[in-house]
């Protein structure tokens, strides 16, 4: 049966003319399967508003929560929660609404706790802000460990030091939508040590059928969100995002320094706005192309030895290489140095596949490479192939 939707629709030979950095970093023989970003053509309704936007002159400043407006519309319709926009700031992209946060929240040398393995730039951009990552290492089944988060935001905080807690939801790398239960007890445990909840929401509109993802605001008023349409709708190189107070950290986010909204692209605003209200049958049909590429590898995977666990969220697959002859034993997390260099990782290269390697995810990403599906069909087949080759 022939498949079809938006992952379909730009052949390789075309995706190969792109200069983002997806296709422009390895070699030219090597498929590049790995920074989240989707081998898609924007929705219509995206590149009509920015088409208007362009013939209208509407090139200037941009202003007011039309981003935040926009956004509570989406979250309501698809999750039955909308945030308060005047509770809100628009900014030039996640990880700089991380960064502002973790630098309003916490004070220098004071200890950030982390889920790991989970997105390098969470370590990077935390110790980029002079502050000490500390790692609360996901279960073996790749869910939150609320003792692990007690301990050590107990640990972080003692002496009065301020601490956060810096969590993606759904989580990156692993596709593990949070239960609602979950983020309870987190919201629990990070208002008894005094901490404050950071969460990168930005894969929340890339949840799979089966899954059902809870705004973290939705559970935590103290909480403070950082999410963006550039992740589901493919719109990284039209950067913008918006952070999201919980009714009782609206003030401190009133504090953040006026410099940080200068960078918000005016249309990036526009186009992600159009995303999240009429793009989303577009994103349907992205999501259900993701669902069934993460069927076909855990197929084409099978008896193979590496395991891949299909997730609750994202195009990101977490493969686990551990049982396979590419395993180093003494491979050991680096603490978030983003570096494609690991045995597996540049065994995948050397056999022309090009995949994030796992040690810089952090505890737990040792033996792991993370391997992007948002793409055809045909090129998830020609992937694992690839990395089957590897490993035979």
């Amino acid at each position: 049966m022939a498949v079809t939707g938006p992952l379909e629709e730009v052949p390789l030979e075309r995706l190969r003319e792109r200069t983002s950095i997806k296709w422009r970093h390895f070699e030219p023989d090597v498929l590049p399967m790995w920074v989240a970003e989707m081998d898609v053509v924007p929705a219509t309704p995206i590149r009509d508003a920015l088409a208007r936007a362009l013939r209208d002159g509407d090139t200037g400043y941009g202003r007011g929560v039309g981003y935040a407006e926009a956004y509570a519309r989406f979250s309501e319709a698809r999750w039955g929660f909308a945030p308060d926009p005047a509770a809100s700031v628009t900014v030039a992209d996640v990880m700089t609404g991380v960064f502002e946060l973790v630098r309003m929240v916490t004070d220098p040398g004071d200890e950030v706790v982390v889920t790991s393995p989970v997105y390098p730039p969470f370590h990077g951009f935390v110790r980029h802000a002079g502050r000490v990552v500390r790692e609360a290492p996901l279960t073996p089944d790749a869910r939150l460990d609320v003792a692990a988060i007690d301990d050590a935001l107990a640990a972080a905080s003692a002496g009065g030091s301020r601490t956060a807690l810096l969590l993606a939801s759904p989580h990156n790398p692993t596709g593990t939508v949070h239960a609602r239960a979950e983020l309870e007890a987190v919201a629990s445990v990070a208002e008894r040590h005094g901490a404050t909840v950071i969460v990168d929401e930005v894969h929340a509109p890339l949840t799979l059928p089966g899954a059902v993802f809870t705004p973290y605001l939705a559970v935590d008023p103290r909480g403070l969100v950082v999410t963006s349409a550039s992740k589901a709708w493919n719109l990284a190189g039209l950067r913008s995002a918006t952070i999201l107070a919980g009714a009782d950290a609206a003030a401190t986010l009133r504090t953040i320094p006026e410099v940080v909204t200068h960078g918000p692209n005016h249309l990036a605003v526009i186009a992600h706005a159009a995303a999240y209200d009429e793009g989303r049958a577009w994103l349907d049909a992205v999501v259900a192309g993701i669902a069934a590429n993460h069927a076909l590898a855990r197929d084409l995977l099978q008896g193979s030895g590496v395991e891949h666990r299909v997730p609750d969220a994202t195009y990101l697959a977490w493969l686990d290489l551990s049982r396979t002859p590419l395993a180093d034993p003494d491979a050991r997390a680096d603490g978030g140095v983003v570096t494609d260099a690991s045995r597996p990782s540049t065994a995948l290269r050397a056999a022309g596949l090009g995949v994030n390697a796992g040690e810089p995810f952090g505890a737990g990403g040792e033996n792991h490479v993370r391997m992007n599906l948002g793409t055809s069909q045909a090129i998830v087949r020609e992937g694992v192939a690839r990395l089957r080759a590897a490993i035979a």
